[in-house]
């Protein structure tokens, strides 16, 4: 009885001390999911606000306010952002292990988890919670996806030579993931080369459809599919649902998409995708701490394979949600700060999908800018971007390889104070006057178009001043920082 007036007032005295807002069914706090039947912790969180509610451009800015002043952050891709009301929440998770450890590991971490991971469920359209493990980072996702293949080597469940299927643009780590679990156990890796820039969909799924069935063709069991959902670079957005229905179709045993970018960037249901394993990152894209992962896996594979963290620890055997949710003593807040993170979200109009939408056409609109002032062309088409665009830079300033690249990064950031990733692309062959060099900026909801202008005028006086990559030293890596993320 006792819960039931708690929960009361909790969910139905708002109504009427809140007239300005409309509510929808809302769940109750995890904290009495053992007590609830199962139906009641599929319910859905949404509070439709009135306009007037609605997050102002000058809050936004105080939320971001904690930001490196006069520095052009338009590369958010690579390690996203967290206002100051979900840092506050992470501050008190923080607080509340530190001022008693006993009850926060026993009590507080695996309600929250809970929590957080039936946002997650929420957010993705998961069926079902138990589908969702929360990891620290889509690399440590890779890995648990990648030891089960290694070890179906080892005890006979794949045959040497049997084959992993990616894109060339596979992110550097999770093919070295492939290199450390899956080649080194004895199996093969399929490059799927495509044209840089884009065109069209189409494009992709030929050029995927064509080089798995010529290696079925030629008697190579393919087992495995890694399939990225938006890439890193050069960036886009992969018609990940048709790739993923060709393997099916053509009998690839698993398909695991890579979708660190995804979740805040594109829209992401898991049973329109039907993805095996599905794994992204929340710090990127929305508005989470680093770090805090996800691992969906969809129930069906669950039951069949042998899927465990890398971290061994106490709740070995225990099935992976178990053994992802303690992998020794360590700091879990930002695992835990979800529920602030969808209070945050839904101060927009729209929500989540409202700031999607708002940030896509901001940086199709700043990338088209760019093209336009310096003569060069996107990437890709619009509907093709996320909130990422690929920008290509004039051809005097000679990015000729990965290192020019490099170098034109350390410039931008050093003496223009922009952060923005900068990408080689090899010339097709027979290619006339190519542009090799792009620029990949982001747009999120703290950016503001000087930052942009920042970056057209710094590339613009590169020009006047007749610069060439080819005459410019690289700095030592201390100088500017780690440069490996996304």
């Amino acid at each position: 009885m006792a819960e039931k007036i708690i929960m009361f007032f909790r969910y139905y005295v708002p109504r009427f001390l809140c007239p300005n807002l409309s509510f929808r069914i809302s769940r109750p706090s995890n904290r009495h999911y053992h007590k609830l039947n199962h139906n009641d912790t599929q319910t859905q969180v949404s509070v439709k606000q009135k306009p007037s509610s609605f997050i102002t451009d000058t809050e936004i800015q105080s939320e971001f306010s904690h930001h490196a002043p006069g520095i052009a952050r338009i590369n958010n891709g690579s390690f996203g952002c967290c206002p100051a009301s979900v840092i506050s929440s992470l501050h008190q998770w923080q607080l509340k292990l530190l001022r008693q450890p006993d009850d926060f590991y026993l009590n507080e971490l695996p309600n929250g988890i809970l929590e957080s991971r039936t946002v997650i469920k929420d957010l993705i359209n998961a069926d079902d919670v138990e589908e969702v493990s929360i990891v620290d980072n889509v690399s440590t996702a890779v890995a648990i996806v990648l030891k089960q293949t290694a070890w179906s080597f080892v005890e006979g469940k794949f045959d040497k030579g049997d084959a992993v299927i990616m894109f060339r643009c596979t992110y550097g780590a999770v093919k070295n993931s492939i290199k450390a679990y899956f080649l080194r156990a004895g199996g093969y890796a399929i490059e799927v080369p495509f044209n840089f820039p884009v065109t069209s969909n189409e494009e992709i799924v030929n050029e995927f459809k064509t080089a798995l069935r010529r290696e079925k063709g030629i008697g190579r069991r393919v087992r495995l599919a890694v399939i990225d959902h938006v890439t890193c670079m050069p960036s886009f957005v992969m018609p990940v649902k048709e790739l993923v229905k060709i393997c099916k179709e053509e009998g690839v045993e698993q398909v695991l998409v890579d979708a660190a970018h995804a979740v805040g960037c594109v829209d992401v249901d898991m049973n329109e995708i039907r993805a095996d394993f599905y794994t992204g990152n929340l710090y990127k894209w929305f508005f989470c701490p680093p770090a805090v992962a996800f691992l969906y896996c969809r129930k069906s594979v669950m039951t069949h394979l042998d899927l465990h963290h890398p971290v061994v620890s106490h709740d070995y055997g225990n099935g992976l949600v178990k053994e992802t949710g303690w992998v020794g003593t360590r700091d879990y807040s930002p695992y835990l700060v979800l529920p602030s993170v969808m209070e945050f979200v839904n101060r927009f109009e729209g929500g989540a999908e409202g700031i999607r939408n708002r940030n896509h056409d901001a940086v199709v609109e700043m990338g088209k800018m760019l093209a336009e002032a310096w003569g060069t062309n996107l990437g890709c088409p619009p509907e093709m971007c996320s909130s990422m665009v690929m920008v290509g830079l004039p051809a005097c300033l000679g990015v000729l390889s990965d290192e020019d690249a490099m170098k034109l990064w350390e410039l931008l950031c050093k003496k223009f104070s922009v952060e923005v990733k900068i990408h080689y692309q090899n010339p097709k062959d027979g290619e006339l006057a190519p542009i090799t060099g792009y620029v990949r900026i982001c747009h999120q909801i703290y950016n503001k178009f000087e930052d942009y202008c920042r970056l057209r005028d710094a590339i613009n006086q590169l020009v006047r001043d007749g610069f060439n990559c080819g005459n410019l030293e690289i700095m030592r890596p201390e100088e500017v920082g780690p440069t490996n993320d996304r």
